[in-house]
């Protein structure tokens, strides 16, 4: 099963730790769909019979700008080329400020069935920091119109770690998402990635970020809340009740064939051997760009293509692996891509397990500890091949 992703670059305004591709002045819509059915033409001409669609997923960018007729105009594309017969889950992501009940009537008539609300706080000051442009009434209302409009299938994003906040604070962020009854949430600190408006203001002292140990801190408080009220936390920034995983998500984590389309976006194709052809390659990051050289040279818009080792994929498979719950499947991993992880990093899989940041292994899984899971990166690199 594969997954198509489409990726929506239009928002109103800029967030301060935003890094995905998005531009706020330009609304013209109608030639932006007009290409990216030419690269879901294309891709599924070629690869569109080789395996059935398993999810599809609208991302940004903010996608619940996007007028009902086009996104249907994509979704309809999607029908065509690929064999979406088996599709389990179809999601978009929006803002609170965008929705109205008619619009959100209109998505699940389209063929939505699933929401992912970017609310990332209930409290004023943290939306006014972050530079959303909603507002807490807008946050809680979102959440009632997804209900009224039949969408119980629905997720929300939530940032912890903002500079003073208080845990009471945060704590009152997961009561609410708990007294609406949100059936996923995921969860994320508050990242200073390169480029973005909170970097810019951290390197010049305007914004001191939260200290590693108080966001470790935040980040245990999350999962203990959490899993003692139901949720599975089954990603290392993910939590959901029984039966709401994003099975999107899970495509990327277990490896699964994805395409993406838009600009700036990612894909991934392989024949499930280590051997085979691998290849990823990623569009370009630009919204003008991207449509000129689909709707005027006729051409791919890909900024950059990549042919994966058999190493590469055996080190991506431990690194996507390490943030589930599920863990690493260590007869998989030695059967389908050659690599007996245990025998080979003995000796550090007998030192994370006696420091704890480890389950003990069963049935073949190597598990990350909630403590392992706060330095999940540096474990990653201890069990990397080579």
């Amino acid at each position: 099963m594969a997954a198509l992703y489409f990726h929506i670059p239009f928002c109103t305004k800029r967030c301060i730790y935003c890094d995905f591709y998005f531009v706020t002045t330009n609304r013209l819509y109608e030639p932006f769909t007009e290409a990216i059915l030419l690269e879901v033409e294309h891709h599924g001409r070629k690869y569109g019979k080789k395996e059935k669609i398993n999810t599809l997923y609208f991302g940004g960018g903010t996608p619940s700008l996007m007028p009902l007729k086009e996104l249907a105009r994509i979704l309809d594309a999607a029908a065509k080329w690929f064999d979406v017969s088996n599709v389990q889950e179809t999601t978009i992501e929006v803002n609170p400020d965008d929705l109205t009940f008619s619009y959100l009537q209109g998505l699940r008539e389209i063929g939505f069935d699933r929401l992912s609300i970017g609310i990332q706080s209930f409290h004023e000051a943290d939306l006014a920091f972050l530079g959303r442009a909603h507002n807490q009434a807008q946050a809680y209302n979102s959440l009632d119109l997804a209900r009224k409009t039949g969408f119980d299938n629905f997720s929300i994003d939530l940032i912890y770690g903002l500079p003073d906040q208080s845990l009471a604070d945060w704590e009152r962020n997961l009561e609410t998402a708990l007294a609406y009854d949100v059936p996923h949430i995921s969860a994320y600190s508050l990242t200073v990635e390169y480029g973005t408006v909170l970097n810019k203001k951290v390197l010049k002292g305007q914004i001191k970020p939260t200290d590693e140990g108080d966001m470790g801190s935040l980040f245990g408080f999350t999962s203990s809340y959490l899993s003692n009220r139901g949720y599975e936390h089954y990603e290392i920034s993910n939590f959901a009740k029984p039966n709401f995983r994003s099975q999107h998500n899970q495509r990327y984590w277990t490896h699964e064939n994805y395409f993406g389309f838009g600009p700036s976006a990612h894909s991934f194709w392989w024949e499930k051997s280590p051997s085979a052809n691998v290849k990823r390659w990623a569009n370009v990051h630009n919204l003008l760009q991207y449509q000129n050289l689909l709707l005027q040279e006729y051409t791919l818009p890909i900024a950059e293509s990549d042919q994966l080792t058999p190493d590469d994929i055996i080190n991506e498979y431990v690194m996507l692996r390490l943030r589930t719950d599920d863990g690493i499947d260590l007869t998989h991993l030695e059967q389908h891509y050659g690599y007996d992880l245990l025998m080979e990093k003995l000796e550090e899989i007998a030192w994370l397990e006696s420091e704890a940041f480890i389950h003990p292994i069963k049935k073949h899984h190597l598990r990350l500890t909630l403590k392992g899971r706060m330095v999940c990166d540096a474990i990653t690199q201890r069990l990397l091949r080579y």
